[in-house]
């Protein structure tokens, strides 16, 4: 399943690439692509553990960026 999310407070292109290879060694996810210019994140995951892997990445984002804000769109 694919899902695109805007990323808000961003500060670096070296900050979203950080956040990206840390988010790709979540178990379940498939691919995943932030562009720091669009301020995007796309995840590719198993459909079946939705909730889990979504919780997971903002745990994630929180944790090394705790300004940036991520929204469903």
């Amino acid at each position: 399943m694919k899902s695109r999310y805007k990323i808000k407070g961003l500060d670096c292109a070296n900050c979203a690439a950080e956040l990206e290879r840390s988010i790709q060694k979540l178990d379940g996810i498939e691919n995943v692509s932030i562009s720091f210019i669009t301020q995007k994140l796309e995840l590719e995951y198993d459909e079946t553990r939705k909730e889990e892997i979504i919780k997971s990445v903002k745990k994630i984002i929180k944790k090394e960026e705790p300004d940036v804000i991520i929204e469903e769109v």
